[in-house]
């Protein structure tokens, strides 16, 4: 399963190679039709990984909103002005669509540089977009 992307190189010239296991919940799991599975490609970061994965599968729009409006939820309880604690958010462009997200070893990637957050041979990349039910 290897994919081409740009790719950052190592010291010897050669591609970095990375190994994931990607596993896909709800509709994701859905448009694969599996729900687990390796996936090597170039490079070191989730951003090299899902430039890979989407040119092999597809499903970008199915999980990366473009606008601040197709990542955020409507009719909910609107926040406080003030949220406690610390609050981290990927960049306009790569953030996970309305109910989708991406963890890394069960971390959002949020928590863990985003779209920059570091890859290694054996991580679980989980792409989630959960079946939603309404009565």
């Amino acid at each position: 399963m290897r994919s081409t992307t740009t790719t950052r190189r190592e010291t010897d010239g050669e591609p970095t190679q990375t190994t994931v296991e990607v596993k896909a919940t709800g509709h994701v799991r859905r448009e694969l039709g599996w729900s687990r599975r390796a996936f090597t490609f170039e490079g070191t970061t989730l951003r090299d990984f899902l430039d890979a994965f989407f040119a092999e599968y597809g499903l970008r729009e199915m999980l990366v909103a473009e606008t601040e409006t197709e990542s955020t939820a409507h009719g909910w309880a609107r926040p406080p002005a003030e949220l406690p604690g610390t609050w981290r958010k990927n960049p306009e462009g790569e953030q996970s669509r309305v109910y989708a997200r991406i963890c890394i070893n069960g971390r959002f990637n949020e928590h863990l540089g985003g779209f920059d957050a570091e890859l290694h041979d054996g991580d679980r990349v989980a792409l989630i977009y959960p079946f939603m039910f309404c009565c």
